[in-house]
């Protein structure tokens, strides 16, 4: 008599706290924050939301999990190493994750309890600064400086119509048919002189913002080890 092979189910991965914040991850990287709760992710992950429970007591704390997964994936600045090098490599870094994961935008200073990966982060970040010579109160202005600007850049590219290089002219043909009544001469200017020319790419703005601000933080590092610190007005005075 032939033999009939029963079909073998698909063994279904153990459930872990570290199972369940990358499958959060992924959730919100696919469907956006809101749609995030204990209900959609265990349904994800087809189980229970009880199941969940014994791993994450609420939602509060996968906020506070993924978070920490997202700080996790930017590379540490070293304080042994050029600080200005190592502050260009943290945002880019950071903008990149935020790339991937763009409902961290608004969450990643948000978390009341941050974990060990977010604390790290900040660690090394405010141990660089103060090893280039940035004094406390500096350290503060110039850490906060900083990520308003990875932030804010981050927050704006996600939400452009287009993304990437050669991508921008399709989407604002549209718009730039409306300046050719003569009523916005300068934004007819900026379309047909830089935005619309070839190789045109929104992200190559992040770079030239951040030499501007990397510049200017420059000049508030003491001079010679003293307490005096360089501002704009000296610098130009002794370049000069």
């Amino acid at each position: 008599m032939p033999t009939t092979t029963q079909p073998v189910p698909s063994q279904r991965l153990p459930l872990s706290r570290e199972r369940v914040l990358g499958c959060a991850v992924d959730l919100a990287d696919e469907s956006g924050i809101a749609a995030l709760t204990i209900r959609s992710l265990a349904q994800s992950m087809g189980t229970k939301p009880m199941s969940l429970y014994y791993y994450v007591a609420n939602k509060d704390e996968i906020l506070d999990g993924i978070v920490d997964i997202v700080f996790g994936e930017i590379e540490l600045p070293s304080p042994a190493g050029d600080w200005r090098e190592q502050m260009q490599r943290r945002a880019h870094a950071m903008r990149a994750a935020l790339r991937r994961h763009p409902w961290a935008v608004g969450l990643l200073e948000s978390r009341s309890s941050p974990g060990p990966a977010t604390l790290r982060h900040h660690e090394a970040t405010l141990g660089t600064l103060r090893a280039a010579g940035f004094s406390i109160q500096m350290t503060a202005h110039a850490y906060a400086l900083l990520d308003s600007y990875i932030y804010g850049f981050a927050l704006q590219e996600a939400a452009l119509p287009f993304n990437g290089r050669d991508t921008a002219a399709e989407i604002t043909a549209p718009i730039v048919e409306r300046f050719s009544t003569g009523q916005y001469p300068r934004m007819m200017e900026i379309a047909a002189e830089h935005v619309l020319k070839p190789g045109y790419d929104f992200g190559d703005e992040f770079d030239f913002g951040l030499d501007l601000i990397l510049d200017g933080l420059s000049r508030s590092i003491p001079v010679d080890g003293g307490d005096k610190q360089r501002h704009p007005a000296e610098c130009e005075q002794i370049d000069g």
